[in-house]
């Protein structure tokens, strides 16, 4: 590009957008929606990520003992538990700690638990932590076929739910963003494509006196550049300004759910999103201008 030409470029660039101005407009609108979406996918993807890593480190499997077993018995079992593959930590829990923390959860009112039931009913246990949470359910098996456990407890049934929904949510995300990436590319290929009509004959006699190939598409890149960054800047503010005011409201409404809210990481998130503004718009030019631009 010569860069005395640029002032040039952007000038034929917004009188093309002027001119097909109600498609401009529609094609920024779609724009806009579909990194609007990008973004609150990518931001629903990190915080599910990273509520899920919260998640999976709470993860315990519990192994209930035997009343029967002795000192040594208790010792032998926990070796046991210790060296099964995928064990992490093991912590022992009297049955009289268990009692303390089930009476624990009833701090606030007059009650004494110990008083009611009389015999402690709870078991001794062991609470078991795994290297890699998705592998928890194996490890519990492995861990109820020790000789003294009668029983293991990690959350069945929740935790794999856990990791099928992060997975579809995941799927559904990009399959979503993937469509309207496709429909803002198509709109930005047929405004492109009605300003090369508009300035066919124009287009011509620049071809006749000596333009250059590039001479003649450059100011069509910078309108679908303009269009996607339009989009983006939009998409944006929309969206930086919805997840400030959710940061904000979710610390009462929202306090168990850890959001992401370091201002480097939204920053490189926003900015991304305007690159990908820059791309869906200089792709949606490229595509419009290799089918219907003869220079």
């Amino acid at each position: 590009m010569n860069f005395k030409n640029i002032g040039y470029f952007f000038k034929e660039a917004l009188i093309s957008l002027s001119r097909n101005r109600v498609l401009s407009l529609a094609t920024i609108t779609t724009m806009a929606v579909c990194i609007l979406f990008l973004g609150v996918a990518v931001l629903l993807t990190v915080n599910a990520g990273n509520f899920m890593n919260q998640l999976e480190s709470d993860i315990q499997i519990i192994a209930y003992l035997d009343d029967s077993l002795t000192k040594p018995q208790l010792g032998e079992v926990e070796a046991n538990i210790k060296a099964t593959a995928g064990v992490q930590e093991v912590t022992f829990v009297s049955k009289d700690e268990a009692l303390q923390r089930l009476q624990s959860k009833f701090s606030e009112e007059d009650y004494d638990l110990q008083q009611t039931l009389g015999k402690n009913p709870l078991p001794n246990s062991y609470e078991v932590k795994a290297v890699n949470p998705q592998e928890v359910a194996q490890v519990a098996q492995l861990i109820g076929e020790i000789p003294g456990v009668y029983k293991v407890n990690y959350g069945q049934g929740v935790v794999e739910k856990l990791f099928q929904v992060t997975k579809w949510v995941r799927i559904l995300s990009m399959v979503f963003m993937i469509i309207l990436a496709l429909g803002a590319i198509f709109l930005i290929a047929t405004t492109i494509r009605l300003a090369i009509f508009a300035r066919r004959k124009e287009i011509y006699l620049m071809k006749l006196i000596g333009a250059t190939d590039w001479f003649v598409r450059w100011p069509f890149f910078i309108e679908g550049i303009l269009m996607g960054v339009a989009g983006a800047l939009v998409a944006i503010g929309l969206l930086a300004g919805g997840y400030t005011s959710l940061i904000n409201n979710a610390q009462t409404a929202l306090f168990f759910v850890p959001l992401v809210s370091q201002q480097s990481f939204l920053l490189q998130v926003y900015l991304s999103l305007a690159a990908a503004g820059v791309l869906l718009g200089t792709v949606g030019t490229y595509i419009s201008l290799n089918r219907f631009l003869n220079v």
